[in-house]
């Protein structure tokens, strides 16, 4: 593509060269520039990409997208001055890739908790209803059937343009898409054409990188206030957060709840470890899917089908074909009774969710045991607040190892212990290594107990130093069944 067409509706401040040069790809890193591609100059927090313009044209870079240009321009290079590098580079991907996120409705999810879960099952409801879509989540990306392993909640913006343009060409009507907050804040949905975006409500995470919730809320908003009044915005008001997030947006307004009026209404009717029976805008299905944080996400998927045009029972008939999402609320019994669930819930609102969901199942005949932890180089205020829930909502407590990445798993574990009430001392115990945290809630366990592995989910690693090891929490939790009851 011609740099002319690449530039197309970037505020450009200054060209220099030949603006009619053919580029063969764009790269963000200047280690991976290959022979006529464009290398955009980005501001990092650690590095500057303007470092390493120099380095870019001697790998054959035949044009620099950049905010300053440098002191010495090579001759038989173009250089495009922009104001900012990370805004112009989603404008510069998408001309580059076709716009295919105006060729297909693409639908953005945010939020703290739940936005996993709603973009696959978005994408498992729409395979139901009959169509080819494409899923760009934490978990996993899929285009149709074809799955591509997930590295990030949000991927850089040059790649989503890729799976847009793959998924165009395949086919595909539809596209779901996780959007966190780093992902907005970092650009990397800049230049996509949202037909819908989802939000599924506020809470406690990400400070360590936002630093304020205040910030953090802003961030999110951010998503809202960029959409187009062609979009629709559809939010969660049971959250208080939820009207904030339709402020500034010039998107139509939709909304959805359980305990107030809003566009689409939903009302829990049964609950058991088995699934739901559940009341959506006067019409009653089942489904296998529980917990009440799995009404509120059912409801969003059910509102946000609604919005793109089909019909009501036939939303709810796709919907209740639906299946668990990998470690969400992922329960199997043992033949010696024990019940297991394993969930992701790694944030304080999302452990409570979780804990209560249970806390209104169980019939308190059968004992809760929780085993979790924190994360390590990450946001330390929420460590007292998760072990004063787990202590209070659980019978035992066993305060254990996330991903403790750089940090001491010891130091953790000591912050989770503060926030600890005196009433639940004999509630808790701490084991730092998870397999044998994971072990003695099972030695603990006598038959209809439920034991409950939080924090890691569809994860099937945990990082300790830097280093990524196998760890998937279901493959423990039957070996270690398996080995204990012989």
């Amino acid at each position: 593509m011609i740099i002319t067409e690449l530039v197309n509706r970037i505020p450009v401040l200054e060209i220099h060269g030949d603006n009619n040069r053919e580029v063969a790809e764009l790269v963000i890193d200047s280690r991976k520039v290959t022979e006529n591609s464009l290398y955009i100059a980005m501001r990092g927090t650690v590095v500057d990409g303007h470092s390493f313009i120099g380095a870019a044209i001697e790998k054959g870079a035949a044009a620099i997208v950049c905010e300053e240009f440098p002191e010495t321009l090579v001759e038989n290079v173009t250089y495009v001055q922009v104001k900012d590098s990370s805004k112009a580079l989603g404008h510069l991907a998408s001309n580059f890739y076709g716009n295919p996120s105006q060729k297909l409705k693409l639908i953005g999810v945010t939020g703290t908790n739940g936005k996993t879960s709603v973009s696959t099952l978005l994408f498992d409801v729409f395979k139901n209803l009959g169509y080819e879509s494409a899923l760009l989540s934490t978990v996993e990306i899929r285009i149709g059937e074809e799955i591509i392993p997930a590295t990030h909640t949000t991927p850089d913006v040059i790649t989503i343009n890729r799976i847009l343009a793959e998924a165009v060409e395949k086919g595909c009507e539809f596209a779901f898409m996780e959007v966190s907050s780093h992902g907005i804040a970092q650009n990397r949905i800049e230049g996509l054409h949202f037909k819908i975006a989802g939000f599924t409500n506020l809470t406690h995470d990400h400070l360590d990188y936002h630093k304020t919730f205040e910030e953090y809320l802003k961030t999110k908003k951010r998503f809202f206030d960029q959409l187009e009044d062609t979009a629709i915005a559809i939010t969660n008001v049971d959250d208080k957060n939820g009207n904030v997030m339709l402020q500034n947006t010039k998107a139509a307004k939709k909304s959805y709840a359980l305990k107030t009026m809003a566009d689409y209404h939903g009302k829990l009717l049964e609950v058991d470890f088995n699934g739901m029976l559940l009341n959506f805008n006067g019409k009653e299905f089942w489904t296998t899917l529980t917990g009440k944080f799995n009404v509120y996400n059912l409801l969003l998927v059910f509102g946000i089908a609604a919005e793109l045009g089909f019909e009501q029972d036939e939303i709810l008939q796709a919907v209740s074909k639906l299946k668990r999402v990998s470690g969400r609320f992922e329960t199997f019994k043992s033949d010696g009774g024990i019940f297991f669930i394993v969930d992701y819930a790694h944030t304080p609102d999302a452990l409570e969710n979780i804990l209560d969901s249970i806390n209104d199942i169980r019939t308190k005949n059968e004992r809760l045991i929780t085993v979790f932890g924190c994360g390590g180089d990450r946001d330390h205020s929420k460590r007292p607040e998760m072990g004063n829930i787990a202590s209070k909502k659980s019978t035992l407590a066993i305060i254990t190892s996330d991903n403790p990445r750089t940090e001491d798993p010891a130091q953790i574990i000591k912050e989770i212990e503060a926030g600890v009430e005196p009433q639940n001392f004999s509630k808790y115990t701490s084991i730092p290594d998870r397999r044998e945290a994971i072990k003695m809630a099972i030695k603990f366990a006598e038959p209809k107990d439920i034991v409950l592995v939080a924090g890691k989910g569809h994860e099937t690693y945990q990082e300790i130093n830097g280093v990524k090891h196998h760890f998937d929490d279901k493959e423990v939790i039957n070996e270690l069944w398996k080995l204990m009851s012989k």
